[in-house]
């Protein structure tokens, strides 16, 4: 399989969420690869995005958002789950997409909710600011190319109605209909 280069990253926000479905995800455990299609994304993009953890500015949590494009950032949620999300867009321009959801090539299980999927995989924040890689271990791979044009549906992200009517509405939900 192709592996995507960091130049897919560094492109618009939306894009990339919605266009890293149908990729695979392939994650190296010791001397084993597991891949995984990607069947969810969210977006969450730039300073003005009031659900984006930079909308309050640069902490030492989200500083990782503010790299360039294909940096991992994998932060801890509620105290008890990491979430893993792929930098993109110019550095100093905080956006990433949040995986939300996956199935295994090989056993066909689907894993719905980032939590889930995170654990599943057993990815921590060790991989927190390592570039998506071979040698980080997580890359990603280009769907195959005799693959059809795959069906996709849009809507509000999920949990965060926090960031107010509008923000909690925007259509940056990206999911792979299978």
């Amino acid at each position: 399989m192709k592996i995507v280069p960091r130049s897919f990253f560094d492109r618009p926000t939306l894009s990339v969420a919605r266009e890293l479905l149908g990729c695979q995800l392939a994650l190296r455990q010791n001397d084993t690869v597991r891949r995984f299609i990607i069947t969810e994304t969210e977006a969450y993009d730039g300073f003005s995005d009031l659900a984006s953890h930079a909308s309050r500015g640069k902490t030492k949590r989200n500083e990782i958002m503010f790299r360039e494009a294909g940096h991992l950032y994998v932060y801890f949620t509620y105290g008890i789950h990491w979430l893993l999300n792929i930098v993109t867009g110019p550095a100093g321009y905080p956006a990433a997409v949040l995986i939300r959801g996956a199935k295994s090539v090989d056993d066909l299980v689907h894993y719905t909710g980032p939590a889930k999927f995170t654990k599943a995989l057993g990815i921590t924040g060790a991989f927190n600011g390592q570039v998506l890689s071979r040698q980080a271990g997580l890359w990603i791979e280009a769907p195959k190319s005799n693959q059809t044009e795959p069906t996709i549906i849009t809507s509000p992200r999920i949990g965060i109605d926090y960031a107010g009517p509008i923000w909690s509405q925007v259509q940056y939900r990206f999911v792979l209909r299978m």
